[in-house]
């Protein structure tokens, strides 16, 4: 398998979560989304809509975080990500779309900089933005976390997609100075997970690609 990657990338994060939850090994091959090699015309050829993470394994060619990963569950079950239950998949896959739609497509890079560079808003106004997104978005999710009474992850006992997406968007709300103090069962959970060695392997710093 050869996973395209960068290193700061939540989306990409959120694969390399469930690459190493399930053990499987891969190469990694940077792209620098901060350089612009997303679009350029080979990678387009991979990712139509320019972007990371890209997945080629079996001869395919897969794109879309949450469709990889849910390739990922079904190839190799034996680490179940999205439980099989009707109602705890239902709530799993509530939080990942949830962050997945709601949260992220608002703040990735490619939103952020047409809101710079062609709409010409401030520094100061895109950092508004990026952090009311983020509150309206983490404050559902706390409340879904409160409603389903979650422990050290967010539904059930292991961790799976939820944490796959949520671990990324709170490390991404931290690096960009969002207040996080009012989501004491998201940093709960974050918390948990951070302290697991699935997590710390695909954490950005760790990546071939870091740049400090």
């Amino acid at each position: 398998m050869k996973l395209y990657s960068f290193f700061n990338s939540s989306t990409s994060y959120r694969v390399r979560i469930a690459l190493a939850l399930k053990g499987l090994t891969y190469d990694y091959l940077g792209i620098n989304l901060r350089e612009g090699q997303q679009y350029s015309h080979a990678h387009r050829e991979l990712s139509p809509i320019g972007g990371v993470p890209v997945l080629v394994t079996d001869g395919e060619v897969l794109t879309q975080s949450l469709a990889i990963i849910d390739y990922l569950d079904n190839r190799f079950p034996q680490t179940c990500l999205i439980p099989v239950d009707a109602l705890q998949r239902a709530r799993v896959l509530e939080i990942a779309n949830l962050i997945g739609c709601d949260i992220h497509p608002l703040n990735n890079v490619r939103a952020l900089n047409y809101l710079q560079n062609v709409l010409g808003v401030t520094a100061e106004q895109k950092s508004a933005w990026y952090k009311h997104w983020v509150a309206e978005g983490l404050s559902a999710v706390e409340a879904l976390l409160q409603r389903h009474g979650s422990g050290n992850y967010c539904v059930g006992d292991e961790p799976g997609l939820a944490e796959c997406c949520l671990v990324p968007q709170v490390a991404n709300a931290e690096r960009m100075g969002c207040d996080l103090s009012g989501y004491p069962r998201i940093l709960a959970v974050y918390r948990h997970c951070l302290e697991l060695p699935a997590f710390q392997a695909a954490a950005p710093a760790r990546q071939a690609d870091f740049i400090a």
